[in-house]
Order: C-alpha cells, then sequence, then structure tokens
C-alpha cells in the first residue's frame, strides 16, 4: 500500500483504531521519518485523543486511559532500548491483557511479539510511504490493506 503523506498515514491509524481490541499488539518498523508516529497519532485521534499525541521516545511508553481514548493504550517507542532485558521493566506483558499496545521500533526486541499486527513504513520514490504488513490469524477479517 502506497501512503502519499502524513495526513494519509494519519487517516491510516484511523481506520485500524476501527478495528482494534483490548489485548491487541500492533508494531510499526521503519526507518526515522518513515511514518510510525504518524499512523500512531492518527489512531489515538479516532480512540478520541484530543489534542496531537507526544512521541514516547524519551518517555519510553505513554499511557492512554479511558476516558482519554476509548480503551486503555500504551505507546511504546522502543529506539531508546540499548538491551532487551529493559523491555521486561516497562510493565508491557502485565499491561498487554486490558490495553493496547502500540509499539514502534519492534526490532530492539525481535520475536517478542509474534501474534502482532506488524506494520512496516519505507520510503518511496515518490516522497510517499510503502506499507507492508504482516496480519496474524487474529486480526483476519478485522483489518486489511484494500
Amino acid at each position: 500500500m502506497l501512503l502519499a503523506d502524513a495526513a494519509a498515514s494519519e487517516a491510516l491509524g484511523a481506520r485500524l483504531a476501527a478495528a482494534v481490541l483490548p489485548g491487541d499488539v500492533i508494531t510499526l518498523s521503519g526507518p526515522l521519518g518513515a511514518g510510525k508516529t504518524s499512523i500512531a497519532r492518527g489512531l489515538l485521534a479516532a480512540l478520541g485523543l484530543e489534542g496531537e499525541a507526544p512521541s514516547p521516545t524519551f518517555a519510553i511508553v505513554q499511557p492512554y486511559e479511558p476516558p482519554e481514548t476509548r480503551l486503555p493504550v500504551m505507546h511504546v517507542d522502543l529506539y531508546r532500548i540499548e538491551h532487551v532485558e529493559e523491555i521486561d521493566e516497562l510493565g508491557l506483558d502485565e499491561g498487554r491483557g486490558e490495553s493496547l499496545l502500540l509499539i514502534e521500533w519492534p526490532e530492539r526486541a525481535p520475536g517478542r511479539w509474534p501474534d502482532a499486527l506488524a506494520l512496516s513504513l519505507d520510503f518511496a520514490p515518490d516522497s510517499g510511504r510503502r506499507l507492508t504488513a504482516i496480519v496474524p490469524s487474529a486480526w483476519e477479517g478485522r483489518w486489511s490493506l484494500k
């Protein structure tokens, strides 16, 4: 799928918001500036967040709870994680049952979320973005790239 600009990335996030459930994991991979946070912002806005969602780059985990969003969300940015063991200290496994985990830079923890909807962004030649997805069985029928 091609995303023409940041607005298209945010619109994709809004489409995802219509399909998410507590316990879901969505991973967002791609180089710096590819649009991972734009997708996250669109999803969070569609879940009810007012204002622009901050990037969790420095906080690492930015939690959202109802009524701020319609369901609990843990927006995670693993960019600054140096050792995979550090992830255990973030409380993601404990929070997953009730929350949507939205994880940027999942390659810092390879294989950790095999059941995630795995979205990968890359730069397209026309200054847009190319999105590819690995859709696990839990997501079949809920979302597609169409």
